[in-house]
């Protein structure tokens, strides 16, 4: 009882009494429950968040790391002490290369074409191109080489079209034909084929899960800047139109999962929103502006919706800068969610950086969410706190690291490093 209080006033308190570099700027009582709070460990070292895993969740937990996706360890050893929280490019980029060169040495044997992975391999491009390290990108094009630079299976789902993100960021650079056509001989399929027969419920359109607008818009975004064909983008605009319609919360500002859960609650009968889930949707936006046509009549509805989110998620944002997996009920998810947490602060500064976001407003969000995101990073450069796959929030373990959690703080990285002079950069943005 006297843990759910103290967790009642941390959430009470007022933002302003945190500095950024997770030090209290007023003593004052409720900043004082928060100190006991976190002193207490039950941010860092808990085994699990309050809730229990159910047998059916550690089953999963298991699968995910007999599939080499990451693991959770009962000890991650201690948290890195040579981090500087500071956003300043230099910092971050020392940040980066810990927690990336921990993750490409264990995983490279596993390289796999399900979404887990071709996160981790947009994570690796964008640090490859951040940090001017040629490893990562080599380590990209390997494994396009070993899989023929083909998708994961024949008219895929949106998590299957992944990894064509990558395949196609690799073309737009060397122009090598091979990286192309089995994406677009994909797509191109796609839009041919007739429309299916029986249809579950729940899943009459395309993209009918929130997390489909992360892993597939940008990849027929990607396919329009390597043909200059306007097919891709039509395509685009009208899919994301049905997934918006259907689950987007136009009170609320964030997305459901996928339909069954709009009547679905928390213990707290509020609505469940999960924290990835909406990170992959902001996430999947700024990614798809990347590549979109500045003259597109859907531009300026991604860009609406990228600002209405943003200020809903720096609302829901906790005191150590971080989001819960359950955006709506943090008091029964305690543990603070990286995988989500880095995919918000991810489009946060890319919209920033864009200027599409106020960075008189966002920045302190940016900053204060990095600085958590640092006190997950362990000696060797695990990241941890990061839930296991899934579809709904869940417990799991301190310790836990993904795949798919280190490539979105991959993409934060990269783009928290572009801030210094908080110019909106040139390119490939819209074309």
């Amino acid at each position: 009882m006297r843990q759910v209080r103290i967790r009642r006033l941390a959430w009470k308190w007022n933002f302003e009494n945190w500095d950024g570099n997770m030090r209290f700027q007023q003593f004052t009582p409720t900043a004082a429950a928060w100190a006991v709070f976190f002193m207490s460990g039950a941010l860092m070292q808990c085994a699990f968040a309050q809730k229990q895993p159910t047998p059916q969740q550690l089953a999963g937990i298991a699968k995910d790391a007999a599939r080499h996706f990451g693991d959770d360890p009962d000890n991650g050893g201690p948290i890195a002490t040579d981090l500087s929280y500071s956003i300043k490019p230099d910092a971050v980029a020392k940040a980066m290369r810990k927690v990336a060169d921990w993750q490409l040495e264990r995983a490279h044997p596993y390289f796999d074409r399900i979404w887990t992975w071709s996160v981790l391999y947009s994570g690796f491009m964008a640090a490859s191109n951040s940090l001017g390290d040629a490893k990562y990108r080599d380590a990209m094009q390997a494994m396009g080489e070993k899989f023929e630079w083909k998708l994961r299976s024949q008219l895929p789902n949106a998590d299957d079209q992944s990894i064509g993100q990558t395949y196609l960021e690799l073309y737009l650079l060397k122009k090598d034909s091979d990286m192309l056509k089995p994406t677009q001989d994909a797509l191109d399929a796609i839009l041919a084929a007739p429309p299916k027969g029986t249809i579950p419920a729940g899943k009459e359109i395309t993209w009918w899960w929130c997390d489909a607008l992360f892993m597939a818009p940008p990849v027929w975004a990607r396919l329009y800047a390597a043909t200059g064909d306007r097919k891709y983008i039509d395509y685009l605009d009208q899919e994301w139109a049905k997934t918006s319609g259907l689950l987007y919360d136009t009170k609320e500002h964030l997305y459901l999962r996928d339909s069954t859960y709009q009547t679905k609650t928390e213990a707290n009968e509020k609505k469940i929103f999960w924290s990835r889930g909406n990170g992959w949707v902001m996430g999947g936006i700024v990614r798809t502006l990347e590549y979109l046509p500045k003259d597109d009549p859907a531009r300026d509805k991604y860009i609406a919706q990228l600002r209405e989110m943003a200020a809903r998620v720096a609302q829901l944002q906790g005191p150590d800068g971080l989001w819960r997996a359950s955006l709506l009920d943090p008091i029964d998810y305690d543990l603070p969610e990286v995988s989500g947490s880095a995919l918000f602060t991810f489009a946060i500064a890319a919209g920033v950086n864009d200027g599409l976001l106020d960075a008189t407003i966002y920045r302190s969000v940016i900053e204060k969410a990095w600085a958590g995101i640092l006190h997950h990073v362990y000696v060797d450069g695990r990241l941890g706190c990061i839930q296991q796959t899934g579809a709904e929030p869940a417990p799991y373990r301190a310790t836990a690291s993904y795949t798919y959690g280190v490539g979105a703080f991959l993409l934060a990285g990269s783009e928290i490093r572009k801030m210094d002079h908080l110019k909106p950069r040139t390119g490939h943005r819209g074309i």
